[in-house]
């Protein structure tokens, strides 16, 4: 499958057609990381998980930041 850069703005990107997202359950707004090889460059999806277990056990701290304390002592 061939694309080409293109001026976004002030940045150059590619767009990636509606069809590939679909196939790979992906949409606007998901993030995916550059990975640059020998032969060039691949796109993976970022694997958000960790930041989301991270984001949940922040606010379980919070949410129980005293009882927390009280237990650290």
């Amino acid at each position: 499958m061939n694309t080409t850069i293109r001026k976004i703005g002030n940045s150059e990107g590619v767009i990636l057609p509606k069809d590939l997202l679909d196939r790979l359950n992906m949409k606007a707004g998901d993030q995916l990381q550059i990975v640059e090889t020998d032969k060039g460059i691949t796109l993976e999806p970022v694997d958000d998980s960790f930041e989301r277990q991270m984001e949940a056990a922040r606010k379980v701290m919070d949410k129980y930041k005293v009882a927390l304390q009280k237990l650290a002592e």
